[in-house]
């Protein structure tokens, strides 16, 4: 039988994700013990007041090295769940994390850092460029894992970061308020399954209060599924305006693709992961939000994303 998770260590609570799950945590710490983070003094100084005001809602802050195995060893000793929040750019460096959980004598609980697209959706997957890092996690875990319970939360795009304005490189798609003006991907009709950040964090909260329905698998979780032109029509009824739209097609985004990794620019794995979207890769027979007691009257919807964008764009 899966244990209850008491006490608590995110690793990346200050990040683009890890607040919104630290936050979530923290509206739900009357169900479990302590929750920390565990932070360098670098992004402590760098991120003080985000921290402070968490550390007020009752975050217990850890200082030390995420690559010095001694400060794991002894962080880990008064835990008993992990939460790893840890960015795309360091997702391999979970594998010593998990390692160290593996052989401690207190953490039954790992969560990777596993949100966002599917790396395991089909057999295509395995040979998607963004997906390498978490798929070497995910082999680590499968072979080396035998103790350790762990729990991937697979939430596919993020509503917020989808549903927004893109100034620099709108042929990934845009919605732009004040212009009024919007890029579409695909044949605009497609559909694809998002997950606000806010319901990531509720998500997972809901993920640790069911440990036995939670153990040793993946989740496929999300908000809502929509389209682009449905997003564009909730702009249009919201703004009151009708707006100047473009498309770029799926043949398209592909040619930008494999441009982008040509010349090895940053925003490459983007121009993969809104293709993958765009075909379709977001959509199950089944989601597993009723596993854990998530229906949709829980989640956020199309209605509430857009309104919150028009509000930060304006």
């Amino acid at each position: 039988m899966a244990a209850a998770s008491k006490n608590i260590l995110i690793f990346g609570a200050t990040g683009v994700i890890g607040l919104h799950i630290t936050q979530a945590l923290l509206n739900a710490k009357a169900h479990f013990g302590r929750v920390a983070a565990f932070t360098s003094s670098g992004t402590a100084e760098s991120k003080k007041h985000i921290i402070q005001g968490l550390e007020k809602q009752g975050l217990e802050v850890v200082i030390g090295d995420i690559h010095k195995e001694e400060d794991i060893i002894s962080v880990y000793k008064e835990f008993d769940t992990v939460i790893s929040a840890l960015g795309r750019n360091v997702i391999a460096s979970q594998i010593d994390l998990i390692r160290l959980a593996e052989a401690s004598n207190s953490i039954i609980r790992f969560f990777p850092s596993e949100y966002g697209t599917d790396i395991e959706y089909g057999p295509a997957s395995a040979m998607e460029k963004p997906h390498q890092q978490k798929l070497k996690v995910r082999k680590y875990i499968s072979s080396s894992v035998n103790r350790l319970e762990y729990t991937y939360l697979v939430t596919g795009p993020y509503a917020d970061m989808y549903i927004a304005k893109s100034p620099d490189r709108p042929e990934m798609g845009t919605f732009d308020v004040k212009a009024k003006r919007a890029v579409l991907l695909g044949d605009a009709d497609g559909k694809i399954s998002f997950t606000t950040m806010p319901d990531v964090g509720k998500l997972l909260v809901a993920a640790l209060k069911r440990p036995e329905a939670t153990r040793n698998r993946a989740l496929k979780v999300n908000s809502f599924t929509s389209t682009p032109n449905a997003i564009l029509a909730e702009f249009e009824r919201q703004t009151g305006q009708k707006w100047d739209i473009s498309y770029i097609s799926l043949t398209k985004l592909k040619e930008l693709e494999n441009k982008a990794w040509e010349e090895q620019v940053p925003w490459a794995t983007s121009f993969t992961l809104r293709r993958i979207w765009a075909e379709g890769g977001t959509l199950y027979e089944k989601r597993d939000n009723s596993d854990i007691g998530m229906e949709d009257e829980d989640m956020e919807n199309l209605e509430i994303v857009v309104k919150r964008a028009i509000s930060q764009q304006t």
